[in-house]
């Protein structure tokens, strides 16, 4: 949130802001605002209903949902209900590429959209606050999301807890052969990985620090934004996480060059103040915030905002 803090505005006046168009694509399909939701856990820890209320905010907001591997309810429970709902995947990739394989196929066969590889947790980060407080959520926690359809009264998940730390540059092409959906990396934070990302024919990548949680001292998101950005030149697109509190703060990310952003801990804090209507809440802030910062700084359209626009400094 500080290095948001550092960024200041240009804003440009005299200009006709009668009309502010929010819209934005991603991966060919509209959503109404640059403002989506990024994979985050165990929801039901914050509002009973979990992730279905999760789901069926995003799906009321017209906005993409990121589900996370470890989500409290079955995929297929989130899906049933926010049918209507735009839906990636965030999957962490298994040593075993039959579970791989498996995983990939159901998620077609619901309809999801994309696969978020989430790449920064090889190992888990020394997360010094869980050590003190003794919290282990993914072994106390019934992981229903992560078993098929046919093995939920099984105590065996069909994933590991975390992914292979092997997976590698080399297994990109193995996991394209296995779908034909877009595969977007999240955690990547410099320019080399933003380059190998193309030359793999990536489709997208979050640019993430996994909300400070993986390895300290690397920077905040929205700095390494413009490097990813730069790397890339055009070629796939960009996304942003972490940090992002206002919506002058989503109009920062979007003029570095990011073409939307996700949201997590705010979307957790709507929930646990009233759920589906607390995360609507969340997602309708800041899409007011960000159309008024939009015409103030005399911006008409989200089309208007790139690297060149020079609105930020």
């Amino acid at each position: 949130m500080a290095a948001f803090k550092r960024i200041r505005l240009r804003p440009r006046f005299l200009r006709d802001v009668s009309k502010i168009d929010t819209r934005t694509t991603i991966q060919g399909q509209e959503i109404n605002a640059p403002i989506c939701i990024s994979p985050t856990a165990f929801h039901t820890l914050a509002w009973p209903d979990g992730e279905k209320s999760t789901a069926r905010a995003a799906q009321e907001a017209n906005t993409c949902y990121v589900i996370s591997s470890y989500a409290s309810y079955t995929i297929e429970d989130i899906i049933a209900a926010a049918p209507g709902g735009f839906h990636w995947f965030q999957l962490y990739v298994q040593s075993d590429w039959d579970i791989n394989k498996q995983m990939v196929q159901r998620l077609e066969a619901l309809g999801f959209k994309a696969l978020v590889i989430t790449v920064d947790v090889p190992v888990l980060g020394n997360r010094r606050e869980n050590k003190r407080n003794q919290l282990n959520l993914e072994a106390n926690i019934m992981l229903k999301d992560l078993r098929f359809p046919g093995e939920r009264k099984s105590t065996l998940p069909a994933l590991t807890s975390l992914p292979s730390i092997s997976f590698c540059w080399n297994d990109i092409p193995l996991l394209q052969s296995m779908t034909r959906l877009p595969i977007i990396l999240k955690g990547i934070l410099t320019k080399e990985d933003a380059e190998l990302a193309v030359k793999h024919n990536i489709q997208g990548i979050i640019v993430s620090n996994h909300g400070g949680r993986q390895l300290d001292e690397v920077p905040a998101s929205i700095d390494a934004l413009r490097e990813v950005v730069t790397a890339v030149k055009g070629k796939i697109e960009v996304y942003m996480d972490g940090g992002v509190r206002t919506g002058n703060d989503v109009f920062k990310a979007l003029a570095l060059g990011a073409r939307c952003i996700f949201i997590g801990r705010p979307i957790i804090w709507g929930l646990t103040f009233k759920g589906e209507h607390g995360v609507k809440k969340v997602l309708d802030i800041l899409k007011e915030e960000f159309r008024t910062c939009m015409a103030l700084s005399g911006c008409r359209s989200v089309i208007q905002k790139s690297p060149e626009s020079k609105e930020v400094v």
